[in-house]
């Protein structure tokens, strides 16, 4: 087994063993993006033909699992991945009829109010949704009792409780791990603006394990990677699940 072999993982994410893990780490913009996916979904109710909103949707593999997994139609909306390039990926994975490639910025999002059944976000919503005003933002495009789910980044503590960045954290992502928060965190977060109704709060299992597993197999992928790798790897083999893993979150539209 290498590596990348390990991606394979059928006993805990059956939905995302299906998928090459090489076509998922060529299109990598962050870790483990169907797994974070896979185990965010059990918290929603996704159902064919929900128009959904895919938000910092990278190079596309969450858009065309959201697609294939659950028969939704996509809009894969991000700032840093032009429509033609996104476009292609889905086009060569057959699902080009019901995925929507769209270019914007998530505090500026081109849509009409009311025009989705679900809003996720893997592994992005750290840059921008940690802001007091962004979730009665982001509600309003949702229809009343939509869905909106997130994976993101998450601490065991809050760094404003613990006084500081850890070290070993603060060594490889700086001052970035401020927006790294608990799940009880973001619940507060989101349920005080009383715009949604948290359904669900978690920190991931062992998502730090996740995570090196990732890396271990991005390195193995692109061995030119790996001296730029290696700090995370250090980062995440220092921590053990003490302060790292991701924040899952899930709540309806009141």
């Amino acid at each position: 087994m290498t590596a990348v072999d390990d991606l394979i993982r059928p006993g805990r994410y059956p939905r995302s063993s299906g998928y090459d893990p090489r076509w998922l780490l060529d299109l990598d913009m962050g870790p483990n993006p169907l797994w974070l996916l896979e185990d965010l979904a059990r918290d929603l109710d996704l159902r064919p033909g929900m128009r959904v909103l895919d938000l910092g949707s990278g190079k596309g593999a969450t858009s065309v699992f959201l697609a294939r997994e659950f028969g939704v139609q996509v809009v894969a909306a991000d700032w840093w991945i032009s429509v033609e390039e996104a476009g292609a990926v889905f086009a060569e994975a057959g699902v080009a009829s019901q995925v929507e490639a769209v270019r914007a910025e998530a505090h500026a999002l081109p849509f009409e109010s009311e025009s989705f059944d679900a809003i996720v976000s893997i592994d992005a919503f750290e840059y921008f949704g940690t802001g007091d005003h962004y979730l009665p933002y982001l509600a309003r495009f949702l229809r009343p009792g939509g869905q909106v789910g997130v994976a993101t980044p998450g601490m065991t503590r809050e760094v404003r409780d613990l006084g500081e960045i850890p070290a070993h954290v603060k060594k490889v992502v700086g001052w970035e791990a401020i927006a790294w928060h608990t799940a009880d965190w973001w619940r507060f977060q989101w349920e005080i603006t009383e715009q949604v109704t948290v359904t669900s709060a978690r920190l991931q299992e062992d998502g730090w394990r996740d995570w090196l597993l990732w890396t271990h197999a991005a390195v193995e992928h692109r061995p030119a990677t790996a001296a730029a790798q290696q700090p995370v790897l250090d980062m995440l083999t220092a921590d053990r699940g003490e302060f790292l893993s991701f924040a899952l979150v899930a709540a309806r539209k009141r």
